[in-house]
């Protein structure tokens, strides 16, 4: 192998391929001594050479393996870097596995009871769902191979960049209005941006670690919840119990405690018992019977935590003074009447003036050394004297601070101070002299950003210190649903705090999301049936889970009963997706075409397929048919029924038949059947030649009418001589004796006058003058107007000459009026076109063309 290392085998040494060709083709060996002769020298040969190829064998399997674990894990990163990709059967299954093995240790602990999980399981449950765990701070899902943080007050998950971003940016805020010398001097706090709660500035995160803080920077595996380091949580429980959590690393709180101790009741009366930590305080139900307040009475309730309620009892008590007496809760003994003491002092001149009391009185307060108002004198006076003024100034430091009273001792509050002095406002710009009793603020309005870096103060004489700013911040939220209620700040607003339900199509799974993710989120997966009627004529629809959008088409038996009284076996077809094609036009051929469009719509049910015997139409045979072609058919059997000739069968393909009336005629020709087209065999009587000339007919042959040659009884040479009757034609009868008759039979044209009506009539009839032919209605009515068009033509020619003459006479006055005004000016004279004139092509052209129909119709009759 190239690249080995070199291996020293004591005999020869091999280092690189030609080395250990070398070795090969000779081994070191003494002088005069063949290949042949050294068996030792061959045998560490050959080990080295076996040794050589398992280190390249190891080499190379070491080097696979390296390249197989790192493409393993690459697909496992892949495959497992985002929460949004566990959505197939397969994935719920795993993450059901990891959930069991997370709650093995408790649930053993509580016989398998883990209903006090239910928050730690959807917190496990946000963290495998699709796009349920999302950073508050970037509204960005959370992938497993990202560093999180989580807060120990809400147990929010965020991005380990977003949370020191966000750590970093609320100490800038808090720390900004402050000065330099305060700067640093107090640590403040960050708080978490869903619960509020309060971290120091040295516990800014910094490190990703798991959820229990074993691990820092968790493997990712996807066997694990994500971000766990699958160990045991160890974590105390809050409140502290001395005992820690016992589930494997998990993100969201830890269950109440599962260990099992022995405790007594609240009132230790009861016997102690074994119970789970997380419950071990409880009541054994008896009365608690320790001693109230009031010392009276003992508590009734049944054995309870904590103190024992006040007394709910009512007696008599005294107030304290014990003038009167009322009756009052037990638990409040002591009470006050609204009665002054009135009790005489030990001076014998004034009396108690305190309320209902029980401590001494004391003595009275005007006795001993009194100070007049302004406390410069002090005078000994009986107690029924008022103290005098001393006559000396005031001298008390009035109200603001600066100059003294300057009027005689007096009784009451001093006057405030009138003095003139020169004030300078607040601000410092401006200065007046007034009375110092008043303030002095001037008009200036400032002019200075306050905190938020936004508004002005617009104060009037302001110091210098403004105020933060008063308005609402109303930018919107990142969810874009709420907007922010803080006051105007700097900086971006905190994250929407509010949670959403999302649900599915039923409602009855839920997942909660950050205010702003249920636009992007899936929905969650429901294992509920879907309840929605169906949309087919089925009563019921198949099972199938809950869902948004339509419910898929439904797979049924059709069962509907068809026109032919069976039921459609195909699945139902009321929702069918049909294709519509032809809806839009190109607009040409820069267009691309469009994908057709597909409709939903109940398409009819398909013919029925049920066999059905059927009789051919010639009843010679039944077969089984289609029932939506159970018609009669015809089958390839000759008709076979008698015709009328009594002689033949119809050769006629099978075919229907009309029945008759009776059942002795089913085997007899109907309507449709062929007619007999065969001449007539019957023999003929004796001494007749010739053959029937009837088709073929049931029943005896007629007579022969067939001519032969035989004398006629006018001539010998022309039997068939044909005489000419009165009127002109011949006669038709056959050679006969006598004379021919005179009723002639040859029919001839009979005319109207006006020749447009024929018919043909016999001759006899019209020689003896029983018929003639007269005009009827619509010849009178052709006449009518043909008379009515020639009249019209003539007004017309009459009219239209009135009209030329006219119109040639004004003319020639137009003319004449003309030259007698001006003889220069000629006047053009517009003759108007009569209605004649307009008209008469449109009239004359149907005219002519009914006059040429009738002298064609007349000379066509009159032939």
């Amino acid at each position: 192998m190239l690249g080995a290392p070199e291996l020293n085998c004591g005999v020869f040494r091999l280092g690189s391929h030609k080395s250990r060709v070398e070795g090969e083709n000779r081994l070191i060996r003494p002088a005069g001594q063949t290949p042949f002769d050294a068996p030792q020298d061959a045998v560490g040969f050959l080990r080295c050479k076996c040794t050589l190829l398992e280190l390249s064998s190891q080499k190379k399997f070491d080097e696979i393996k390296k390249a197989n674990q790192a493409a393993a894990k690459k697909l496992v990163e892949d495959q497992f870097s985002s929460s949004s990709e566990d959505d197939d059967e397969d994935a719920e299954v795993k993450q059901g596995k990891i959930l069991a093995k997370t709650f093995t240790i408790y649930t053993s602990q509580t016989d398998g009871d883990a209903s006090e999980l239910e928050r730690t399981r959807q917190y496990m449950n946000e963290a495998f769902q699709s796009g349920a765990m999302t950073c508050l701070i970037c509204i960005a899902s959370v992938k497993r191979n990202q560093a999180v943080w989580s807060c120990c007050g809400c147990f929010c998950i965020f991005h380990l960049v977003c949370i020191q971003k966000w750590a970093k940016d609320s100490l800038f805020l808090v720390s900004s209005p402050l000065t330099d010398d305060d700067f640093g001097k107090k640590d403040y706090p960050w708080p978490c941006p869903k619960c509020r709660f309060e971290y120091k500035r040295s516990e800014t995160p910094s490190r990703y670690y798991c959820y229990c803080g074993k691990v820092e920077n968790p493997a990712l595996d996807p066997w694990l919840v994500p971000h766990s380091c699958g160990q045991i949580c160890e974590r105390e429980f809050k409140p502290s119990c001395g005992h820690k959590c016992l589930l494997l690393c998990h993100p969201g709180p830890c269950p109440p405690c599962p260990k099992m101790v022995t405790t007594t009741c609240h009132c230790k009366k009861a016997k102690p018992v074994p119970r789970r930590c997380s419950a071990k305080e409880w009541s054994c139900r008896l009365p608690c019977g320790r001693t109230l307040l009031c010392g009276q009475h003992t508590c009734e309730n049944s054995c309870h935590a904590g103190d024992c309620q006040p007394c709910p009892r009512v007696s008599k008590q005294r107030c304290i003074c014990g003038r009167q007496t009322a009756e009052r809760l037990c638990a409040s003994p002591q009470w006050q009447c609204d009665q002054v003491c009135g009790k005489c002092l030990p001076c014998g001149n004034h009396t108690c003036e305190r309320v209902c009391h029980a401590d001494p009185c004391g003595d009275c307060p005007r006795s001993g050394k009194r100070s007049c108002p302004c406390e410069k004198s002090k005078f000994t006076l009986p107690c029924t004297e008022d103290v005098p003024t001393c006559g000396d100034s005031c001298d008390k430091v009035l109200e603001c601070g600066i100059h003294k009273c300057s009027q005689r001792c007096h009784r009451g509050p001093c006057e405030i101070c009138r003095q003139e002095v020169e004030k300078q406002c607040r601000c410092g710009k401006h200065t007046k002299r007034m009375p110092c009793h008043k303030p002095y603020l001037c008009e200036t309005k400032c002019t200075k950003i306050r905190d938020c870096q936004k508004h002005q103060c617009r104060r009037k004489c302001c110091s210098g210190n403004c105020p933060p700013c008063d308005q609402v911040c109303g930018r919107t939220l990142g969810c874009r649903n709420h907007k922010c209620p803080s006051g105007c700040h700097r900086g971006s607003c905190n994250p929407c705090p509010e949670t959403v339900d999302v649900k599915c199509n039923c409602g009855k799974t839920v997942i909660k999301v950050p205010c702003g993710r249920e636009r992007t989120i899936k929905p969650p997966k429901c294992k509920q049936l879907c309840s929605r009627p169906p949309t087919c004529h089925h009563s019921t629809q198949e099972k199938h889970y809950c869902h948004f959008g339509r419910c898929p088409p439904c797979r049924q038996s059709c069962q509907k009963t068809l026109a032919c009284g069976h039921l459609c076996p195909v699945s139902c077809h009321d929702e069918a997706l049909v294709k519509q094609t032809g809806l839009h036009q190109s607009a040409g051929p820069w267009e691309q075409p469009s994908e057709p469009a597909f409709i939903q719509t109940a398409l009819p049910c398909p013919p029925c397929e049920v066999p059905v015997p059927v009789e051919c139409l010639g009843q010679h045979e039944v077969s089984p048919l289609p029932c939506h072609s159970a018609n009669p058919y015809p089958c390839v059997r000759f008709c076979g029924r008698l015709l009328d000739c009594q002689n033949h069968t119809c050769m006629k393909e099978c075919h229907h038949v009309t029945k008759l009336n009776s059942a002795e005629d089913e085997k007899k020709a109907g309507p449709e059947c062929l007619q007999c087209e065969e001449e007539c065999t019957k023999p003929r009587p004796s001494g007749c030649p010739h053959r029937c000339v009837l088709p073929c007919h049931p029943g005896d042959c007629p007579s022969c009418l067939q001519m032969l040659k035989i004398k006629c009884h006018l001539s010998d040479l022309n039997p068939t001589f044909h005489l000419n009757l009165p009127c002109g034609h011949r006669c038709k009868e056959i050679c006969h004796s006598g004379s021919c008759p005179l009723n002639c039979s040859q029919k001839v044209k009979l005319r109207c006058l006006c020749k447009r009506l024929k018919k043909e009539i016999q001759c006899s009839k019209i020689k003896e003058g029983q018929v003639s032919l007269e005009c009827d209605a619509l010849c009178k009515e052709m006449k009518r107007k043909a008379s009515e068009i020639k009249e019209a033509e003539a007004k017309a020619a009459v009219e239209e000459e009135k009209r030329r003459q006219q119109a040639e006479l004004e003319a020639f006055e137009n003319r004449l009026k003309g030259r007698r005004k001006n003889k220069r000016r000629k006047d053009e004279v517009e003759v108007e076109q009569s209605s004649w004139q307009k008209y008469k092509n449109l009239i004359m052209l149907p005219v002519f063309g009914v006059a040429v129909v009738m002298v064609a119709w007349l000379m066509v009759y009159n032939d």
